[in-house]
């Protein structure tokens, strides 16, 4: 597993992220962040956090939020990862969190946004994967989309990238990744959730600038 070469995303020349290097950073972190929220966390994931190269945290609450997630894997183990998560996202009947999009915008699962959705995977040709028990409305499955949709390319349109992210990602994610800084069971993935809200925000004026 591989994560970006360069941790640090920063908007200084939006032209220069239309090129393919930016592109496949991009991608790359949404599938990062997808693996952390999508099952527990096992001892490779744990390294890739460990062995994050140094960077400059003033740099942004991006850069902030790589530097934080190695300081908090380096004083994890894979048990305590894995209690963790099982506490946050699967609990006894369900997690402290509710990782899914019809939730955080209707406050029930299930619903509108979810079909909507499905609707324009389906368009999109992104399909569920067999043996995932989740519906395609989960964060962990949403990042996995916004990663194949950037790494489509030309196949798929800017405009239909940007309208993707605003209609299933933006009305909610920033608010998940609040709610899991805030969340009694998160001390590893209290970073994955200030890293999520940086990256997010960054997502949210890359998208814009370009529209």
């Amino acid at each position: 597993m591989s994560v970006v070469d360069s941790p640090v995303l920063a908007i200084k020349d939006e032209t220069a992220f239309l090129n393919d290097q930016a592109q496949a950073m991009r991608a790359s972190v949404y599938e990062f962040l997808g693996r952390l929220l999508a099952a527990e966390p096992d001892e490779s994931v744990l390294q890739v956090l460990r062995d994050i190269d140094e960077v400059d945290a003033s740099e942004g609450q991006v850069a902030m939020g790589w530097e934080l997630m190695k300081q908090a894997a380096l004083k994890a183990d894979v048990a305590s990862a894995k209690d963790e998560y099982l506490a946050l996202f699967i609990g006894i009947g369900r997690g402290e969190l509710v990782p899914f999009g019809s939730w955080y915008v209707t406050g029930f699962l299930m619903e509108k946004p979810l079909a909507l959705l499905r609707n324009d995977l389906a368009e999109l040709g992104i399909e569920r994967q067999d043996g995932v028990k989740e519906s395609e409305d989960h964060i962990a499955a949403l990042c996995d989309a916004m990663a194949i949709i950037i790494r489509s390319g030309a196949d798929v349109s800017l405009a239909r990238q940007q309208k993707f992210y605003k209609d299933h990602l933006e009305p909610w994610a920033a608010r998940f990744f609040e709610d899991l800084q805030a969340a009694k069971a998160a001390h590893l993935y209290r970073s994955v959730g200030f890293f999520g809200e940086g990256f997010f925000s960054f997502e949210s004026r890359l998208l814009a600038m370009k529209s």
